[in-house]
């Protein structure tokens, strides 16, 4: 059945729910700026109260909500359009007509989205396995095996599905995308079918098809499904500047009420004084100004488009405008290490057996082993089968203990591992000499070496394999119940994989129990972290040293190791590991307890060690985030030696900086002796596990965070992702500094979402960490110029632009309380009507704007002297000196042009007005000049723009203007004389102040 598709257009999608348009209006209104201006507005339709035209208080109103509103409703749309696309897509449904009839389904397809959780049925595939990609679950792109249930694959007929009695049971519905219990009976059957279902039976919502088509049963939708479980409603974030801007208007509302208050006492408090104040209120209503948001909203939106225009950052995207200006205030940055410091490419680097050790200029010494062993299995085998042509399938006794040939032990190892992973092979079809959608290995597919390709969960894996691979055992197929692996000479051997443990978080290793079709003999293979394999194999006296060794050198330590099993012992151990699958109560619990049977006494390999490359300039980035005062934090879920060697690699922690290493405490006296050892340390990194961590938190939140901050780098191991987001919230609680996280899998997304500045890597892990974060950037090098450039550029801009739009408004109701003094106190407006519009709007906003064109040095001396954005986490660009010296100015420069125009006007009233007037146009043109520290020419354009309009205007405005007056040469020089005497001291100031005491950046720049 095809969904009916309801036809709307975008802006009905947004109009017609009224809903929509209350919640943006509430938005608006919650801010203080925009709620006083509306109850300004609304007291205009009080007569008592009406001071001069209505437009003037809602043009100005108007136009800040229409473009916030506008501004919404394009992202509404574009909300909408993305919604209606994947709610537009069409699947296709199993139906039955009349006398089982199936209605023959397109399926769910190649590279189709899955549309909600289900249990895969049946595939195209006649092994009954598929492919499926998590990346919008997980973040991550690595192909992942799924099993449709064995008894519907095999039936005949797709609609043989409804000729049989079955029910599904599926637990409640959980968070966790990892894990599922459930069972498949099959009633109408003798004896009835019971298959237990796990998480390979499983089709979650939003993954993709990558190969064949599939066909399931519907089990969790809406609300339930896994993906909407796991969407966490990601906070609202506000900028720390926005936050200094509001503080700084309620003060402005401070000031301009008792400014109000000041005027009716000095009345005398007579008559209806109430009122007299409300309009005294009204009249000085531009103290705070309604333009502040829309000329910063419009100025993030602006830093957003240069961010995303700048060609040495290609890709970044900006998908927060409201927060730019926060990356240049950041004092803690929190990375994750995989895929972020790292590249998350794996070469295999190291093999150690033990007694001799084998790296990458000695794998042609594993090579000839490998070929030399090899052809004596196949001499072996071919006397062998020239005497019985049948192979025994009796297991032999076990030969007494002889110290193995190193060729024998490395021939164990490197089959051991081209056996224990969960790596699939991939050939491309080619269709002259095009290649076309990947499929499952077949028999009749093209087994070259050049056509095939890897697909694994796990990077490390494909890693193993390839390195087989090179060395000469090649995995060539694979299916759901056996493996061929190609040998040095091009013999086939085929393994029948009995069982399959992947593996977990929990567990830290899989195994494998895999039968030889050539021999008949079963062994349990078995690789993991040296922590969990370490009581599992057999006494040995060097694992954990070389771990050690390798983990220094920066390598990832997997050990491998086997254990031959008799058909009994098997068979024995298959009918507990069964009845342990289907119980629903502690499922988990038991199949552990049955597999954990099984890991005893295991026969020590081989020690890998594989390399997870740096990302490029990962050590000059870091040295410059360090030299910007800027405290990094690596949080991640590696071990502690892997984690501790990257942090010296990449330079985190610099050459001659100690490490301090925490030691592993479990309660809190534990946590407080290795507080006081830690206190006692000065200028030294800090490596932490996350489980120390958490037993100091609940005993010493305080203690520990005050010494940890103090710390030039830290290192937290063994990182859970709730962990990283509350390392987050604890920086931010217990310092005022700003935090940015930087991540590309998901598991930093809730890092990412909590730090007041996230900032995502499209990575090998998927494009989940990039889609949640604020910013979102190719590569890790490139947060140098993110920061140093743009985001000390946004910030200094808003700054000097959210102060300049204050001024603005100061300076004219100074002039508005130096007239209403002057004449007895009366709450008359100095200006009407359109002239008030005008200032704010056409005669001034242009240059105003142009502001954020500033800058005071060049990109390359920001990225050359890091030192400079240093200065900006003190946040002296905007404080309260900063405002009081912008308050003197606009208290100077209004009382100025005010009681000059009254001091040289003739004899009437209105030339008060065109004096004044012009004076404070051209005063505003002018203190933008005096502002700007690099001229763009679109900052000279604006200026000259601006003056234009206002000259162009004065014909129109009879009714303020005489005309007549205004093209006299007594205007002009009386202009002319108020405008210097308000601007020449401002100039002249800021000559002495630049040669006496010249700012960082303007030593820099001469």
């Amino acid at each position: 059945e095809k969904m009916k598709s309801h036809h709307m257009t975008p802006l009905k999608c947004f109009l017609q729910y009224p809903s929509a348009l209350k919640l943006v209006l509430y938005q608006q209104f919650k801010f203080f700026l925009n709620l006083y201006f509306l109850v300004v507005a609304c007291s205009q339709f009080v007569p008592s109260l009406k001071i001069g035209y209505l437009y003037t208080y809602w043009a100005p109103l108007g136009f800040v909500l229409a473009v916030t509103m506008v501004r919404e409703a394009v992202d509404e749309v574009r909300r909408c359009r993305r919604d209606k696309e994947m709610n537009s897509q069409l699947y296709s449904k199993l139906t039955v007509r009349g006398d089982h009839n199936v209605t023959h389904p397109d399926d769910i397809i190649h590279n189709q989205r899955i549309p909600a959780d289900m249990i895969l049925l049946r595939t195209s595939e006649k092994t009954g396995s598929c492919f499926i990609r998590t990346d919008q679950l997980d973040g991550e792109t690595d192909w992942k095996l799924r099993i449709a249930v064995a008894c519907t694959q095999r039936l005949p007929a797709l609609g043989d599905l409804f000729s049989i009695s079955a029910y599904v049971y599926a637990q409640k519905p959980e968070l966790d995308i990892h894990s599922f219990e459930g069972n498949f009976t099959w009633e109408d059957c003798d004896p009835p079918i019971h298959e237990s279902l796990s998480i390979e039976n499983t089709l979650w919502a939003s993954t993709v098809v990558a190969s064949g088509t599939v066909i399931g049963v519907v089990i969790y939708t809406g609300k339930e499904m896994r993906s909407v479980l796991n969407t966490s409603q990601s906070k609202n974030k506000v900028g720390l500047l926005d936050l200094e801007l509001n503080r700084l208007t309620k003060a402005l509302f401070l000031a301009q009420v008792v400014l109000s208050v000041v005027m009716v006492a000095l009345q005398g408090f007579l008559g209806p004084w109430f009122r007299n104040l409300f309009r005294f209120v009204v009249l000085f209503s531009y103290i705070i100004p309604i333009s502040l948001r829309v000329n910063l909203d419009m100025g993030k939106s602006a830093y957003g488009w240069m961010i995303m225009r700048d060609e040495n950052i290609p890709g970044t995207v900006v998908r927060t405008s409201t927060i730019p200006e926060e990356l240049g205030r950041l004092v803690y940055l929190l990375t994750d290490k995989t895929g972020t410091l790292t590249q998350n490419e794996m070469v295999f680097k190291r093999l150690h057996l033990g007694t001799v050790s084998y790296g990458t200029d000695t794998m042609d010494e594993i090579q000839s082993h490998i070929i030399q062993s090899y052809a004596q299995v196949s001499s072996a085998q071919s006397n062998g089968n020239s005497a019985s042509s049948t192979p025994s399938r009796k297991p032999q006794p076990p030969a007494p203990k002889v110290r193995k040939s190193v060729s024998s032990r490395i021939h164990e190892a490197v089959k051991a591992i081209a056996l224990c992973h969960n790596v699939t092979p991939v050939y491309e079809s080619r269709v002259n000499g095009v290649s076309t959608e990947p499929e499952s290995t077949e028999a009749d597919q093209d087994f070259s070496d050049d056509n095939r390709t890897y697909q694994a969960s796990s990077p490390d894996e494909v890693a193993l394999v390839r390195w087989t691979e090179s060395v000469g055992l090649t995995l060539v197929n694979r299916d759901l119940t056996s493996l061929q692996l190609k040998t040095p000479a091009g013999h086939i051997l085929t393994y029948y994989i009995l069982q399959i443990f992947p593996f977990t978080s929990e567990s830290k290793r899989m195994g494998i129990i895999v039968r030889e079709e050539a021999t008949g003999d079963i062994t349990f293979y078995m690789k993991g972290a040296d922590v969990a394999m370490a009581s599992i194999v057999q006494y040995n006296d060097w694992l954990e040293e070389e771990c050690g060794n390798m983990a220094r050198e920066g390598l990832r330590t997997l050990v491998v190791a086997k254990k031959s099993l008799t058909e009994e012992q098997y068979q024995d151990f298959e009918s507990r590991y069964n009845q342990a699958k289907l119980s629903i109560h502690d499922r988990a619990l038991k199949v552990a307890a049955v597999v954990e049977s099984l890991e005893r006494e295991m026969e020590l390999l081989c020690l890998t060690g594989v390399e997870d490359q740096l990302q490029a300039d990962v050590r000059p980035t870091l040295e410059l985030l360090r030299n910007a005062g800027i405290k990094i934090w690596m949080l991640t879920g590696d071990k502690l030696e892997t984690a501790t060697c990257i942090a010296k690699s990449s330079h985190l922690v610099s050459r001659n900086q100690n490490i301090h290493v925490f030691r592993p405490v479990s309660n809190r006296g534990e946590a407080h002796l290795e507080l006081n050892s830690f206190r006692r340390k000065h200028d030294c990194a800090l490596v932490i596990s996350g489980d120390s961590l958490e037993v100091c938190l609940r005993y010493y939140e305080h203690e520990f965070v005050e010494l940890a901050c103090q710390c030039p780098a830290v290192v937290c191991c063994r990182c859970s992702p709730t962990q990283k987001a509350q390392i987050v919230r604890l920086l931010q609680q217990h310092t005022d500094n700003r935090t940015c996280a930087i991540g590309d899998g998901g598991n930093d997304v809730s890092m990412i979402q909590a730090a007041d500045c996230g900032i995502g890597i499209e990575g090998k892990e998927g494009k989940q960490a990039s889609l949640a974060a604020d910013f979102s950037i190719t590569q890790f090098k490139h947060i140098g110029r993110l920061l140093m450039v743009h985001g000390r550029n946004s910030y200094k801009r808003s700054a000097a632009l959210g102060q300049f739009v204050m001024h603005r408004g100061m300076i004219i109701s100074t002039m508005q309380a130096v007239f209403s003094s002057i004449f007895y106190f009366a709450s008359v407006p100095l200006y009407q009507g359109f002239l008030m519009v005008g200032y704010a709007t056409i005669y001034t906003m242009f240059p105003v704007f142009s502001l954020v064109l500033d800058q005071d040095v060049k990109p390359e001396m920001a990225l050359l002297y890091p030192e400079l954005y240093k200065d900006l986490t003190k946040g002296r660009s905007l404080s309260f000196k900063t405002f009081l010296i912008w308050v003197l100015i606009s208290v100077y420069q209004g009382g100025i042009l005010m009681y000059g125009a009254l001091v040289l006007f003739d004899q009437e009233f209105v030339h008060v007005v065109a004096i004044s007037f012009t004076a404070l146009i051209l005063t505003e043109l002018l203190m933008v000049a005096l502002m700007v520290r690099t001229w763009h020419w679109l900052m000279v354009v604006a200026e000259l723009i601006s003056l234009g309009c206002y000259l162009a205007s004065l014909a129109f405005l009879n009714e303020y203007f005489d005309l007549s007056f205004i093209m006299t040469r007594v205007f002009l020089w009386k202009v002319c004389v108020i405008t210097l005497v308000s601007c020449l001291p401002l100039y002249i100031i800021k000559y002495l102040k630049r040669k006496f005491s010249p700012p960082s950046y303007s030593k820099l720049s001469s």
